[in-house]
């Protein structure tokens, strides 16, 4: 089942296609055909064989409404050797279906799953090498001026998911502010996933930080479907943080958990009960006896 991680990044350029364009010819310097418009096509490249082959997001360039090119967006969050396999007949499909060129960009906001990606791909015939266009983290821009931010809000959640956990709490707690702010605006079907995208890419303490932030009332969002939203996010987010401790001690006591008692304890969004259990973690002798009452 894909993750929050990996469908996030497909929304991110589903909402805003030439994002992609603007990245391929800014970034990383690779010539794109002349366009007008980037709209986004279908996915299913499959041929007429048994096997069914699905890009994550293909975006149309098109020129006076004909496709003048085509980027092939797929997010990749871990090394899988099949997309080597798979990535080829992408190409070579979306490119004998639209009749113009296409190029791979590969998203990865794991510095070292973009050097895997960035690996060439001999196909056997000569001259015949498929090298991804790999848009990895020191590609993405580090963004916490709101005004940049507010430009291109989806480069600003992309920038806090390939760079939060890396940096200081502080300067991890701007870039979030920066990319909240921008999604202030925008309608809810995208600000939503936006906002937990951002969510899950700060650690611990820069969502503290963010939390008593808004508490003290220093930083206000002013949709209230969002604020609500983000109230909850970080409210579970400390759950989950609490549950995570409960079982970091359970391990380091050496006792045996089952998957339905993690699953048990990880659901658990209660603080006061969780609270409880930390407590009772540290002198019980079996799990077991962490549940009863």
């Amino acid at each position: 089942m894909p993750s929050l991680t990996h469908e996030g990044l497909v929304l991110i350029f589903r909402h805003a296609p030439a994002l992609a364009a603007q990245l391929v010819q800014d970034v990383l310097h690779a010539p794109l055909p002349r366009f007008d418009h980037a709209r986004i096509g279908k996915t299913d490249l499959s041929q007429p064989l048994p096997t069914t082959f699905t890009a994550d997001l293909v975006i149309v360039l098109e020129r006076e409404q004909k496709a003048a090119g085509a980027i092939l967006v797929e997010p990749q969050l871990r090394p899988r050797p099949d997309k080597r396999r798979t990535w080829p007949h992408y190409l070579t499909g979306l490119r004998a279906e639209l009749n113009c060129a296409v190029i791979l960009l590969v998203i990865a906001v794991d510095e070292r799953v973009a050097r895997w990606a960035a690996a060439p791909i001999e196909i056997g015939h000569p001259g015949f090498c498929l090298t991804p266009l790999v848009l990895g983290p020191k590609d993405i821009p580090r963004i916490v001026d709101r005004t940049e931010a507010m430009r291109t809000p989806e480069l600003a959640v992309l920038s806090v998911m390939a760079h939060a956990r890396k940096e200081s709490p502080d300067r991890a707690l701007e870039m979030a502010k920066a990319a909240l702010i921008a999604c202030d605006g925008l309608q809810v079907d995208r600000a939503l996933p936006y906002c937990e995208l951002v969510l899950q890419s700060l650690d611990r303490v820069a969502q503290a930080a963010l939390e008593k932030l808004m508490a003290s009332g220093q930083f206000q969002y002013r949709s209230p479907f969002a604020r609500k939203f983000l109230g909850e996010g970080l409210a579970k987010g400390r759950a989950q943080g609490k549950a995570h401790s409960v079982l970091t001690v359970l391990r380091a006591r050496r006792l045996t958990i089952t998957d339905e008692q993690k699953t048990r304890i990880l659901a658990c969004t209660e603080m006061k009960q969780l609270d409880r259990w930390l407590k009772r973690a540290l002198s019980i002798s079996s799990v077991r006896q962490l549940f009863v009452d």
